[in-house]
């Protein structure tokens, strides 16, 4: 019974816990991940960002379009959920177990997150460095205008 209750503490921790540093666990819809491709408007063989890259799905209809696509998740099941979801397309992904707060963020042309409302300032401020588009999938940078929308995803240009 102690098996089955750490179990599921571990289960807790690794996706409540993400609610800490970015936005819960929450499946993105085909129509959103192809609006932000659209709307970010990369070329193949250039390289998206995902922040938060959950179970893979925009990394797959990324790497689909021709794109490279690097992925950063917290949490551990995800990762592993991701890495099967693209093994197929291994030249062209790179999943990075780890806080995007923390990790160094490799070299991209555009970024895609999911991300909740307090977190978007500090994400604001992040971009601000990075100097690539920005797709957001249901949240706005408070004080900052969309340059574009569409399906629930803001676009922002740096």
């Amino acid at each position: 019974m102690i098996w089955l209750f750490a179990a599921i503490l571990v289960l807790a921790l690794a996706f409540g816990g993400v609610l800490l540093r970015g936005a819960p666990y929450v499946p993105t819809l085909d129509a959103q991940a192809k609006a932000a491709l659209e709307l970010l408007d990369l070329k193949p063989g250039q390289t998206l960002l995902e922040l938060g890259s959950g179970d893979g799905k925009v990394l797959v209809v990324a790497v689909r379009a021709g794109l490279n696509v690097v992925g950063i998740e917290l949490n551990p099941f995800l990762v592993a959920v991701s890495w099967l979801r693209t093994r197929r397309y291994r030249k062209q992904v790179r999943i990075i177990w780890g806080d995007f707060w923390r990790v160094r963020w490799p070299e991209c042309d555009g970024v895609f997150v999911f991300l909740l409302n307090p977190f978007m300032t500090k994400l604001d401020g992040r971009m601000q460095t990075v100097k690539r588009p920005l797709a957001s999938f249901a949240f706005k940078i408070s004080g900052r205008k969309p340059a574009a929308e569409k399906s629930g995803v803001y676009l922002y240009r740096y």
